[in-house]
């Protein structure tokens, strides 16, 4: 394998790389013996036809793709391995030249990290936070901590009402035809949630447990079903319970069963005392991101368009992961809200963008300063990582491996550099 690499603007990079003849030659030999029976040639059993005679039957290149896509990995990251830029993109591949008894040729357009160059980080004037807890939020707090406590009582003798939890069945139709995912049973809707879509909810105050009725709709232009999108549906409703919120008293009884505290007076000051600590948390955050962004804003770098797709999609993808533990498929997600990938995907830039020039910035303090992470901070981070996921220290150790550990040792200098901008910021 061979690497050129070609700079081009807005700190973009192409890498060209070439793979020998001969480890094409063998990908396509692995083709073929992958694919070999899929082909039918009059005169071969099945999966006996020679790769010759397929190439003649159904072009040279039938099985160019799927060489293609098994050298392209391996080669690209010992590409990466051998590259001494820092490439910070996924890449946008372009096969240059493919046939029998040549070298293979890719290239992988890819972002280069750009570099920074800092103004001012020290001395940064931020406004001074005025940490106070009002009456009135504390009320709150207990107001929520009473409807968290609410028991749901089945109620009779009158019709839904907005706030209501009705207990529905329900099936959806689209020009007459039920669609997929339109249908439900024993699904309890809160009135007034907008968990469903347009006026759905709204139909159903004034009906009574029993009722069967129609409900009309119309779809979002924008529903991430497009086969729904902007369409009016009908949905065939059975109401089979109606249940109401009932609110416990706010008394020593409630404190003494939610809290540690046998009254509501001591109660009340636990709830001062921890939304202080909240605010506190809360401005310790606002500072430093005051004094980032203000940094952020004195620095000069050219952030390439490719390295905050990346950061998106990562992004998305980790809310993914986020989604999945808590037992939600994104399919589902995107059915539940009405977006798409591609919306969330954009909805995350000003995020990602934010993300990127705070890492470049921070990590150029961390130059700037000599800020490094010690041995111990490394071996405390472990430690943490290890009661967090319920594993032996060395275990977490032997999964990260070595470029595990650089990426650690990064991290914590770029902390201890948010920390060091943030002690040397001045409030007012």
């Amino acid at each position: 394998m061979s690497l050129q690499v070609e700079k081009l603007e807005k700190n973009m990079a192409k890498l060209t790389i070439e793979v020998s003849a001969e480890d094409f030659a063998k990908a396509m030999e692995e083709a073929y013996r992958k694919n070999k029976n899929r082909f039918n040639v009059p005169g071969f059993r099945k999966g006996k036809v020679p790769m010759k005679m397929i190439e003649k039957m159904y072009g040279a290149g039938v099985f160019y793709e799927d060489a293609a896509n098994s050298l392209i990995p391996d080669a690209y990251e010992k590409a990466l391995e051998e590259c001494t830029e820092t490439i910070v993109s996924s890449p946008k591949i372009d096969v240059v030249q493919i046939g029998e008894g040549k070298p293979f040729i890719f290239s992988a357009e890819v972002a280069l990290k750009p570099e920074v160059t800092l103004g001012a980080y020290k001395g940064i004037e931020v406004e001074k936070a005025q940490i106070s807890v009002t009456d009135e939020e504390i009320e709150e707090d207990l107001k929520r901590q009473q409807e968290n406590n609410a028991r749901m009582i089945t109620v009779e003798g009158r019709p839904v009402a907005d706030g209501d939890v009705a207990v529905i069945d329900f099936e959806g139709f689209v020009d007459g035809v039920a669609f997929e995912g339109g249908k439900g049973e024993n699904y309890s809707l809160t009135i007034g949630s907008h968990s469903f879509i347009d006026t759905f909810e709204e139909q159903l105050i004034g009906r009574n447990a029993g009722d069967t009725c129609e409900v009309n709709v119309t779809f979002p232009e924008d529903y991430q079903a497009k086969e729904l999108a902007g369409k009016p549906a009908v949905f065939q409703v059975v109401i089979k319970e109606i249940k109401e919120k009932q609110l416990p008293e706010l008394d020593d009884e409630f404190a003494g069963e939610v809290s540690e505290f046998d009254t509501l007076e001591e109660y009340k000051a636990d709830i001062r005392k921890k939304l202080e600590e909240k605010k506190t948390e809360e401005a310790k955050n606002a500072k430093e991101d005051a004094v980032i962004d203000a940094i952020i804003a004195d620095a000069k770098m050219e952030i390439p368009d490719a390295m905050v797709e990346t950061q998106q999609r990562q992004m998305v993808d980790d809310f993914a992961q986020r989604m999945q533990m808590q037992g939600l498929t994104m399919d589902q997600y995107f059915q539940f809200t009405g977006q798409t990938y591609e919306s969330m995907v954009e909805q995350m830039k000003p995020q990602a963008e934010r993300r990127i020039k705070s890492r470049l910035v921070l990590e150029a303090v961390v130059a700037a300063e000599n800020i490094e992470a010690s041995e111990e901070d490394y071996e405390a981070e472990v430690a943490r990582m290890a009661e967090m996921y319920q594993m032996e220290a060395d275990k977490v150790k032997e999964i990260m491996g070595e470029n595990g550990k650089k990426q650690i040792l990064e991290d914590l200098a770029v902390k201890k550099a948010s920390e060091f901008v943030v002690s040397q910021a001045v409030e007012k």
